[in-house]
């Protein structure tokens, strides 16, 4: 593909028009076609990396304005995953133009060159005009990625979840009570309910306390109508059953100079950090 055909290309994807060529197509160029590593995209990926851990936290600290440190390092862990962006990196085509040497035309890139791709054209861009340029383009790709993390209660972690509510609510911190416990020491099972403003909800058993307590939060979750059984079955957080308290985070409020066109991708379960 000429230089003017990738251009054509990557601006119909990203929405940027490169000024140098030359950068975007060695954003395309994988070490094993390169004449020499420093011709290659390994040193783009290396700045592409810094770039979109840096939207991403960004745009965290945005839009989740009632989550604490820890959740944020959560979420941004899942969203800018190697997994996430190898996804992303098929979906927009991005895969099918990188340049790669004879021992690897024929077979499946591996995931950590799929995702490589990515963090690669946004070294580039990066180069090419500016963080400013990148952060439309992330900034689409990220936010279902984050509307989705929130979702899924972030890892379920559904004790960190009913914190948060009950901070967002008012109610004080939830007090876990343990009922009672049975079998011999190798083999114990635990019975634990939550107290949230007074309301003791429904005790749940499991093998450790802290399955118990997990367990019991998500009863408690879902006696308040805020876990929910989603499309597949899968439990979701409804923020929206809080009835306006706080901030909805699957309502992500972007910028108004951020807004960009509708984004094509989607992608599937995130896996080991990539950022």
């Amino acid at each position: 593909m000429s230089g003017s055909e990738l251009s054509e290309v990557v601006e119909g994807i990203t929405g940027y028009r490169f000024k140098d060529g030359a950068l975007l197509q060695q954003a395309f160029l994988h070490a094993s076609a390169s004449p020499s590593p420093q011709e290659s995209n390994e040193r783009l990926e290396f700045l592409g990396d810094a770039a979109l851990g840096f939207i991403a936290c960004e745009l965290l600290y945005e839009s989740l304005s009632h989550l604490p440190e820890g959740e944020l390092t959560k979420i941004k862990s899942l969203v800018v995953s190697r997994a996430v962006c190898a996804s992303m990196a098929d979906e927009l085509g991005l895969t099918r133009h990188l340049v790669v040497g004879k021992g690897m035309r024929h077979s499946a890139l591996p995931q950590s060159v799929r995702a490589a791709i990515l963090e690669c054209l946004l070294g580039a861009m990066l180069l090419d005009g500016g963080l400013e340029c990148v952060k439309p383009f992330v900034r689409r790709l990220l936010e279902p990625q984050i509307q989705r993390s929130c979702k899924a209660g972030h890892h379920r972690n559904f004790k960190s979840v009913l914190q948060q509510v009950s901070q967002l609510r008012g109610d004080g911190n939830p007090c876990y009570r343990m009922l009672d416990e049975r079998g011999p020491d190798h083999d114990k099972a635990f019975e634990v309910c939550v107290e949230v403003a007074g309301i003791n909800y429904e005790s749940r058993w499991a093998r450790s306390k802290r399955q118990a307590e997990q367990a019991a939060s998500e009863a408690a979750l879902r006696a308040m109508g805020i876990v929910v059984d989603g499309p597949e079955g899968e439990p979701e957080v409804d923020w929206s059953a809080l009835g306006g308290v706080g901030q909805d985070p699957d309502v992500l409020q972007l910028p108004a100079n951020a807004e960009t066109k509708p984004s094509e991708s989607d992608s599937g379960d995130p896996e080991a950090s990539a950022a």
